[in-house]
C-alpha cells in the first residue's frame, strides 16, 4: 500500500474511531511499526502520536503536547500549595498512590520522616523522592517507560493496580471540566489512573486552579469520581455519586 493510500486509511479510521493503538494501526495498514510511526513523524499537522496512540492532531489542544521539562516551572508555587494541603489527609499506616506528573512530588516530599506509608507509584520523579523516606515502603510500578510524563506503563501495573487495597488515592490531571470531565495529555495514563482510583476507598484530585475550565487530550474520570478536590486555595469535599 503506497504512503498516500496509507495516510487516507489512517485518517478515515480516526474519524470514525477517534484513536487507534499503535499495532492496530500497522496491523490495518499492513505494515510494520516503525514504517507506522515514519509516516506520523511525516505528517505532525495530520497526526500526533501520544504514549503508543495515534489521534488526529485537530483532537489534540497544543498539539505540541506535554512533557514533563516543559510543565515543572508553570505554576509552580501552586502546585507545591496545592500539595501541601493534600498533604494534611496522609494518615500513618496507609497504602496511598501517588500520581505521576510535576503537581503531586511536593507531597511526596512532605510525608513526614517518621510516618508509616506504603506508596505506590509510576513516575520516576516521585520514586526519586520517595526512596529517601526511610519509613514509606514504596512499590514502583513498571513497565515501557515514557519519557514525557518520566513514567512507566504496562498491563502489568494495571492489573497490580486491581489487586491492591488503597486507602487514598492522589491523582494529577491537565484539565478539570464540570462537562468534559478530568483529563489529561497522555494515554497510558489512563488504564494506570483508573485502576488506582478503582482500588481507592478515598480519590482525591490534586490540581493548581489553571487546570480548572481547561480539556486535555484524554478523559479519565468525571468528577463526581472524586472525594474532594485539591488546590492551592484550599479543599473542596465532593459527594460521589
Amino acid at each position: 500500500m503506497a504512503k498516500i493510500d496509507r495516510l487516507r486509511l489512517l485518517a478515515d479510521t480516526l474519524k470514525t474511531q477517534g484513536v487507534l493503538h499503535l499495532r492496530d494501526a500497522a496491523t490495518l495498514l499492513q505494515v510494520s511499526e516503525m514504517t507506522v510511526r515514519r509516516d506520523i513523524a511525516a505528517t505532525p499537522g495530520q497526526f500526533t502520536y501520544l504514549g503508543g496512540y495515534i489521534v488526529s492532531a485537530n483532537d489534540v489542544p497544543n498539539a505540541a503536547g506535554y512533557t514533563i521539562e516543559h510543565e515543572k516551572d508553570h505554576f509552580a508555587q501552586a502546585k507545591a500549595e496545592a500539595s501541601a494541603i493534600a498533604s494534611s489527609l496522609l494518615a500513618n499506616d496507609e497504602t496511598i498512590f501517588i500520581d505521576c506528573g510535576t503537581t503531586l512530588v511536593t507531597l511526596a516530599r512532605l510525608i513526614p520522616a517518621d510516618m508509616h506509608l506504603t506508596v505506590v507509584c509510576y513516575s520516576l520523579n516521585v520514586a526519586e523522592v520517595l526512596r529517601r523516606k526511610p519509613n514509606v515502603r514504596m512499590i514502583l510500578l513498571g513497565g515501557e517507560y515514557m519519557p514525557s510524563s518520566d513514567s512507566f506503563a504496562s498491563e502489568d501495573s494495571v492489573q497490580t493496580l486491581r489487586r491492591m487495597g488503597i486507602n487514598k488515592a492522589f491523582l494529577s490531571a491537565g484539565g478539570v471540566d464540570e462537562v468534559r470531565g478530568v483529563t489529561c495529555w497522555n494515554f497510558h495514563e489512563v488504564a494506570i489512573k483508573q485502576a488506582a482510583m478503582a482500588s481507592a476507598v478515598e480519590r482525591h484530585l490534586v490540581v493548581d486552579r489553571s487546570k480548572l475550565g481547561k480539556v486535555k487530550a484524554v478523559r479519565f474520570s468525571q468528577l463526581d469520581e472524586f472525594d474532594s478536590i485539591v488546590t492551592e486555595l484550599g479543599q473542596t469535599v465532593r459527594k460521589r455519586q
